[in-house]
């Protein structure tokens, strides 16, 4: 319990503080004028408040991540508070954060156009396909689920049901932002954070106490903490989805000063929801063992409905039932507006002339292929959502890392994690079955030889601009 009330302590420590040093290193002005004033079409660019935006960025970026992610993570045992609140601090809130300024200081541009500012056109390239890629996975991911729920629960068949949800997806893409993510997604935020907070305090009646910190890894079948605990706990940790969901919210943003509490901020709330989960799947079922056991009957929503309904009754279940059914489908819905904007900016060049309601109807290109994807196996659709979902954080952070250095700053809060995440991907990619499938330490060395690949690569960057640096303060000072 010590380990898990500390973790809580350290993610609001994080807010209070790092948050500012980092938000200090990227330099706000509040005297500029946000896309919201700029570009104000009523449509996608429109002023809203701080605190609904923060509601509205906690649950797109959310849905049931930092539920689902987390007692799968929480299978290690306690060593993924670790992973939970360092990651959250440190890489996850600081992606955000960059993610949402970078695209409010660039007239709300998609995360593609912002990589391809600072990392070249081949990056924005691959970075467009893979993203929208991603957008699309988590669409039919996040599509899948509710609606094998609701052909259970009601007479609707899963077809019926999918179609259902796709229905909604094109009414809510088609509106303007403000009338029914503005207006109702709060809410749902709400219920959100109100669920967590139920489980937080139902947990200290539980019949077996929260864990306290071990580095021994618990994990019933002896999967290795390293790179799997880094995946599997994406949402609650850093998650690529989070920065193609960010520039939703840029676009609304009064002043630059409301970065701090709508990006960093919605990313440690996201971390504690995390935590919450994590612990409550340790220690509900009395072990590990127990969570892979209630796991196999009934799947992480399973396990989401039994704990609910157990520590808060009729009201849990029916908590249990609206969440693990309404908050994926939200996030999908906001997956398909970003991609959606990804291909408005990607095509720009060809709709010039075209109207709002011509770039609302470009969602059908990415609805589609998400309606097919609904068909297939969902464990087989979720495995690639993990992986494709971190490379994208990588590349985040590696944008944000140049946009430090190319402005002479502080490069290091973004660079850091950048180097962290390139060896988790790489060495996830090769390990993973959905990957190359080759043996542990195989993987290890292939990631190893990737990571310092990059790293070459980032110093010889480095050396670049300071020597660019350099030159310019020369010619300064001659003239």
């Amino acid at each position: 319990m010590v380990t898990f009330l500390a973790s809580i302590m350290l993610l609001l420590l994080g807010y209070f503080f790092y948050a500012k040093v980092v938000e200090r290193i990227f330099g706000i002005d509040d005297l500029n004028r946000t896309p919201a004033y700029r570009k104000n079409d009523r449509f996608d660019y429109t002023p809203m408040s701080w605190w609904k935006a923060t509601l509205i960025q906690l649950l797109n970026i959310a849905g049931l991540g930092p539920i689902f992610g987390a007692i799968l993570g929480a299978l290690y045992g306690p060593v993924a508070f670790i992973w939970i609140v360092i990651g959250s601090i440190f890489a996850g809130a600081v992606h955000d954060y960059f993610s949402g300024m970078l695209s409010l200081r660039h007239n709300g541009a998609q995360f593609p156009t912002i990589v391809g500012k600072y990392l070249g056109k081949p990056a924005q390239s691959m970075i467009n396909v893979l993203s929208i890629g991603l957008m699309i996975l988590v669409a039919a991911a996040f599509t899948a689920g509710p609606a094998q729920l609701m052909a259970e629960i009601t007479p609707l068949s899963f077809t019926v049901s999918i179609m259902i949800i796709f229905a909604y997806f094109l009414v809510a893409t088609l509106l303007p932002v403000n009338k029914i993510i503005g207006r109702i997604y709060p809410i749902f935020g709400g219920i959100l954070i109100f669920m967590a907070l139920s489980i937080g305090v139902g947990m200290f009646f539980f019949d077996n106490p929260i864990p306290n910190l071990t580095v021994q890894n618990l994990h019933p079948e002896e999967l290795p903490i390293w790179p799997l605990l880094m995946v599997t706990v994406s949402c609650g940790a850093i998650s690529g989805f989070h920065s193609t969901q960010s520039p939703i919210l840029s676009r609304t943003l009064k002043k630059e000063s409301e970065g701090r509490k709508v990006f960093y901020g919605a990313m440690i709330s996201e971390g504690i929801i995390t935590l919450i989960w994590a612990a409550a799947g340790m220690t509900f079922f009395g072990s590990t063992a127990g969570l892979q056991e209630a796991l196999a009957a009934g799947g992480p929503a399973g396990v989401v409905n039994e704990i609910s309904s157990t520590t808060l009754g009729t009201l849990g279940g029916i908590l249990a039932v609206l969440g693990v059914i309404i908050l994926p489908i939200t996030t999908g819905d906001t997956a398909l507006r970003s991609s959606r904007m990804m291909l408005v900016d990607l095509l720009k060049p060809f709709l010039k002339k075209a109207g709002k309601k011509t770039n609302a109807l470009l969602v059908i290109p990415v609805a589609a292929p998400a309606f097919l994807l609904t068909q297939i196996d969902y464990s087989f659709l979720w495995r690639y959502v993990g992986w494709s979902n971190q490379v994208v954080a990588t590349v985040m952070l590696w944008t944000g890392a140049m946009y430090l250095i190319m402005h002479q700053k502080f490069h290091w809060i973004c660079s850091v994690p950048a180097l962290f995440m390139t060896a988790v991907v790489s060495t996830y990619l090769f390990y993973a079955p959905e990957g190359f499938g080759l043996t542990y330490m195989t993987s290890m060395v292939i990631g190893a030889a990737i990571w310092t690949v990059v790293f070459i690569w980032f110093i010889t960057r480095l050396v670049k601009w300071k020597n660019a640096d350099q030159a310019d303060l020369v010619v300064k000072k001659a003239s």
